[in-house]
């Protein structure tokens, strides 16, 4: 006959690390999936913003649109307010951004008197065409950036910014 009988001694570190591994994973496993829940939590909805700008009322004129968006950093959720130029060229809807390549600062349509018809940048003299092209001997470096775009029910829905693809 075989000894497998287990002394005191080996069943009390049996035990103790039994119970000590499981209290270790019961605290861990909260960390883990803390840390990771950002990464595992479906995107809602899809890349595009609804805004309450009717496609219909868009002309050849730069309108500003403000659009609301629900921002997503780690666990924090925020409503987002932003802001595009919004026109139309033949039929085609354009939206621009309205920060300047320069320094980030805001520009306007018909900012100054003296420069109709083009996206103004008050902060350094920053001047655009209305297609976005910067104009040469102004300080910004790049045209403005363009959002992407949709009508859906009659309504502009505004994407995500790219490259400038007018100019």
């Amino acid at each position: 006959m075989s000894n497998n009988r287990v002394t005191r001694r080996q069943f009390l570190n049996y035990t103790l690390t039994g119970v000590g591994g499981f209290m270790a994973a019961g605290m861990l496993m909260p960390m883990a999936r803390f840390a990771i829940d950002p990464v595992l939590e479906k995107k809602a909805g899809g890349d595009f913003v609804m805004t309450d700008k009717k496609a219909s009322e868009l002309s050849e004129t730069p309108v500003k649109v403000d659009f609301k968006f629900e921002q997503v950093d780690a666990w924090y959720k925020s409503d987002v307010t932003d802001t595009a130029w919004v026109y139309k060229d033949g039929d085609k809807i354009i939206a621009l951004s309205p920060v300047c390549k320069h320094l980030g600062c805001t520009v306007n349509w018909n900012g100054s008197p003296e420069f109709k018809n083009q996206f103004y940048c008050p902060c350094h003299g920053g001047r655009y065409e209305k297609n976005g092209k910067n104009i040469p001997g102004t300080p910004p470096l790049g045209p403005l950036d363009e959002f992407e775009v949709k009508v859906k029910d009659g309504l502009v829905m505004i994407g995500k910014t790219r490259a400038n693809t007018l100019v």
